[in-house]
């Protein structure tokens, strides 16, 4: 049975040893599908999943991950990869979406042109950039107007950065959480060499590696120690 929401939380745990029993690639890609529905910056959805099965490539992956135990014995691997340089195709297939659901009646024409606008005019201003020159241009100009009125200040080229992986990182979530309802395991890994990872997966130069995560069944000892947590109350504020 599937676990409930706070079951799979409580559930997953980062499993550093797997115990080699193969798990259902359907099952691992329905997974990353529920990846694909989380929230994201301007559902601008610049995320990319590589769901790595053939062993030749885990043999490379593992290697690239510094040969670490949750890779070498990950019966398969999900690489979460950011595409902010896919910032027009995404903002291009938007606009398409809300042409048709406006013709459809199924939205708003107060809606449909405001959104039209946002990504027509404002998501051009914040993402297209020449060699971080514009971003700083940006920069100063929206903290100019920020004297005056709220304003979005994170503008340059390594604030947008931010905000992708931070996108990817909410997927990754929900992929993992969503492993963890159906039975599986699974460890996110920064330690890799994330240039050997893009070259081993054919990534495109204007991508980046959020996270690798092995995927299997956990050995008991693959979870080293009981969870730890600082106290709740040092991490949460009520107003």
């Amino acid at each position: 049975m599937e676990k409930t929401v706070s079951e799979a939380i409580q559930n997953r745990r980062s499993v550093r040893i797997f115990n080699g029993n193969k798990i259902d690639s359907n099952k691992v890609k329905n997974c990353i599908y529920n990846a694909t529905l989380a929230p994201n910056s301007s559902n601008l959805q610049l995320w990319e999943f590589i769901h790595v099965n053939d062993p030749l490539n885990l043999q490379k992956l593992s290697k690239a991950c510094m040969n670490q135990s949750a890779a070498k014995t990950a019966s398969q691997i999900v690489v979460v990869v950011t595409r902010r340089d896919l910032w027009k195709k995404r903002s291009k297939e938007n606009i398409e979406f809300l042409n048709t659901q406006f013709k459809k009646n199924l939205i708003t024409e107060k809606r449909y042109k405001h959104a039209l606008k946002y990504y027509e005019k404002l998501i051009p201003i914040l993402y297209f950039d020449i060699l971080g020159l514009l971003g700083i241009i940006k920069y100063v100009i929206f903290q100019l107007i920020g004297l005056f009125i709220p304003v979005v200040r994170q503008t340059t080229k390594a604030d947008l950065r931010v905000v992708v992986h931070k996108t990817a990182g909410l997927a990754a979530q929900n992929f993992m959480n969503s492993m963890s309802a159906i039975g599986y395991d699974t460890c996110p890994m920064e330690g890799s060499d994330t240039l050997m990872v893009k070259k081993i997966l054919n990534i495109p130069k204007g991508a980046e590696i959020n996270m690798v995560i092995g995927c299997g069944e956990r050995l008991e000892k693959g979870v080293f120690g009981p969870r730890f947590r600082v106290p709740f109350e040092d991490v949460y504020r009520y107003i």
